[in-house]
Protein backbone atom coordinates (compact mmCIF):
# COMPACT_ATOMS: atom_id res chain seq x y z
CA UNK A 1 0.00 0.00 0.00
CA UNK A 2 3.10 2.38 0.71
CA UNK A 3 4.65 1.60 -2.40
CA UNK A 4 1.07 2.42 -4.44
CA UNK A 5 0.93 5.38 -2.31
CA UNK A 6 3.89 6.76 -3.58
CA UNK A 7 3.65 5.72 -6.70
CA UNK A 8 0.24 8.03 -6.38
CA UNK A 9 2.58 10.51 -5.26
CA UNK A 10 4.63 10.74 -8.08
CA UNK A 11 1.89 11.03 -10.91
CA UNK A 12 -0.15 13.31 -8.97
CA UNK A 13 3.22 16.02 -8.44
CA UNK A 14 4.00 15.80 -11.92
CA UNK A 15 1.43 18.19 -13.36
CA UNK A 16 2.40 18.02 -16.97
CA UNK A 17 2.31 14.50 -17.79
CA UNK A 18 -1.37 13.93 -16.27
CA UNK A 19 -4.20 13.83 -19.04
CA UNK A 20 -7.90 14.89 -18.32
CA UNK A 21 -8.57 11.19 -18.18
CA UNK A 22 -6.32 11.00 -15.38
CA UNK A 23 -7.30 13.90 -13.69
CA UNK A 24 -10.84 12.50 -13.29
CA UNK A 25 -9.67 8.95 -12.26
CA UNK A 26 -7.30 11.35 -9.05
CA UNK A 27 -10.63 13.03 -8.20
CA UNK A 28 -12.62 9.94 -8.17
CA UNK A 29 -10.05 8.12 -6.19
CA UNK A 30 -9.70 11.58 -3.59
CA UNK A 31 -12.88 10.58 -1.96
CA UNK A 32 -11.44 7.40 -1.12
CA UNK A 33 -8.18 8.39 0.36
CA UNK A 34 -9.66 11.41 2.40
CA UNK A 35 -11.75 8.72 3.97
CA UNK A 36 -8.66 6.62 4.47
CA UNK A 37 -6.81 9.40 5.90
CA UNK A 38 -9.70 10.10 8.20
CA UNK A 39 -9.91 6.78 9.68
CA UNK A 40 -6.48 5.92 10.26
CA UNK A 41 -4.96 9.62 11.00
CA UNK A 42 -4.60 8.15 14.68
CA UNK A 43 -1.98 5.02 13.80
CA UNK A 44 0.98 8.07 13.22
CA UNK A 45 0.39 9.29 17.32
CA UNK A 46 1.88 5.63 18.11
CA UNK A 47 4.94 6.62 17.60
CA UNK A 48 5.42 9.07 20.28
CA UNK A 49 4.75 5.88 22.15
CA UNK A 50 7.53 3.81 20.72
CA UNK A 51 9.92 5.50 18.51
CA UNK A 52 11.07 2.21 17.04
CA UNK A 53 7.96 0.60 16.19
CA UNK A 54 7.16 -0.02 12.14
CA UNK A 55 3.86 0.06 12.44
CA UNK A 56 2.81 -0.29 8.72
CA UNK A 57 -0.87 1.48 9.35
CA UNK A 58 1.02 4.46 10.97
CA UNK A 59 3.08 4.76 7.37
CA UNK A 60 0.51 4.08 5.16
CA UNK A 61 -1.11 7.18 6.82
CA UNK A 62 1.67 9.45 6.30
CA UNK A 63 1.68 8.66 2.71
CA UNK A 64 -1.75 8.84 2.50
CA UNK A 65 -1.39 12.39 4.02
CA UNK A 66 1.62 12.87 1.30
CA UNK A 67 -0.36 12.14 -1.37
CA UNK A 68 -3.30 14.46 -0.23
CA UNK A 69 -1.52 17.59 0.01
CA UNK A 70 0.31 16.80 -3.43
CA UNK A 71 -3.66 16.56 -4.38
CA UNK A 72 -4.89 20.11 -2.21
CA UNK A 73 -1.61 21.85 -4.55
CA UNK A 74 -3.64 20.94 -8.34
CA UNK A 75 -6.48 23.33 -8.80
CA UNK A 76 -8.30 20.18 -10.19
CA UNK A 77 -8.85 18.61 -7.45
CA UNK A 78 -8.70 21.18 -4.63
CA UNK A 79 -12.11 22.89 -4.79
CA UNK A 80 -13.36 19.03 -4.75
CA UNK A 81 -10.99 18.19 -1.45
CA UNK A 82 -12.05 22.01 0.07
CA UNK A 83 -15.62 20.38 -0.08
CA UNK A 84 -15.22 17.10 1.57
CA UNK A 85 -16.92 16.02 4.53
CA UNK A 86 -14.19 16.66 7.77
CA UNK A 87 -11.36 16.79 6.18
CA UNK A 88 -10.56 19.69 7.52
CA UNK A 89 -11.31 19.60 11.04
CA UNK A 90 -9.64 15.55 11.19
CA UNK A 91 -6.49 17.85 9.55
CA UNK A 92 -6.86 20.28 12.77
CA UNK A 93 -7.54 17.59 15.39
CA UNK A 94 -4.86 15.68 14.38
CA UNK A 95 -2.16 18.17 14.15
CA UNK A 96 -3.49 19.27 18.13
CA UNK A 97 -3.15 15.98 19.04
CA UNK A 98 0.32 15.32 17.13
CA UNK A 99 1.38 19.16 19.05
CA UNK A 100 0.49 17.99 22.15
CA UNK A 101 1.38 14.32 22.04
CA UNK A 102 5.20 16.17 20.95
CA UNK A 103 5.21 18.47 24.18
CA UNK A 104 4.61 15.39 26.17
CA UNK A 105 7.20 12.78 24.95
CA UNK A 106 10.30 13.18 22.70
CA UNK A 107 8.81 15.16 19.28
CA UNK A 108 9.27 12.73 16.74
CA UNK A 109 7.46 15.03 14.26
CA UNK A 110 9.32 17.82 13.50
CA UNK A 111 13.03 17.91 12.13
CA UNK A 112 14.05 20.29 14.43
CA UNK A 113 13.21 18.22 17.65
CA UNK A 114 14.30 14.94 15.81
CA UNK A 115 17.91 15.83 15.82
CA UNK A 116 20.32 15.33 18.16
CA UNK A 117 23.38 15.43 16.70
CA UNK A 118 25.00 14.97 12.93
CA UNK A 119 22.79 11.83 12.45
CA UNK A 120 20.40 11.58 9.53
CA UNK A 121 16.98 11.87 10.07
CA UNK A 122 14.91 8.79 8.78
CA UNK A 123 12.07 8.27 10.82
CA UNK A 124 9.13 8.13 8.84
CA UNK A 125 7.09 10.84 10.84
CA UNK A 126 9.54 13.35 10.64
CA UNK A 127 7.84 16.36 8.94
CA UNK A 128 4.35 15.01 10.14
CA UNK A 129 2.87 18.25 11.81
CA UNK A 130 4.30 20.18 8.64
CA UNK A 131 2.43 18.27 5.90
CA UNK A 132 -0.66 18.67 8.45
CA UNK A 133 -0.30 22.32 7.92
CA UNK A 134 0.02 22.19 4.45
CA UNK A 135 -2.94 20.36 4.13
CA UNK A 136 -5.16 22.50 5.90
CA UNK A 137 -3.49 25.23 4.23
CA UNK A 138 -4.09 24.31 0.62
CA UNK A 139 -7.50 23.38 1.80
CA UNK A 140 -8.55 27.12 2.79
CA UNK A 141 -6.92 28.71 -0.26
CA UNK A 142 -9.16 30.83 -1.14
CA UNK A 143 -11.58 29.16 0.16
CA UNK A 144 -13.65 31.39 3.45
CA UNK A 145 -15.98 29.11 4.71
CA UNK A 146 -12.87 26.97 5.60
CA UNK A 147 -10.71 29.79 6.59
CA UNK A 148 -13.21 30.83 8.96
CA UNK A 149 -13.62 27.41 10.56
CA UNK A 150 -9.48 27.26 11.04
Amino acid sequence: RVTLLELMIVKVSDKNSVSSEEMNVFVRHADFLADCFQEKCGAVLKFTAAADVEDEEALVTIRLLDVLCEMTSNNGQLEHLQAFPGLLETAVDTLRLAHLAGKQAVNIFTATHAVTGQEEISHPAVGFKSHLIRLIGNLCYKNKENQDKV
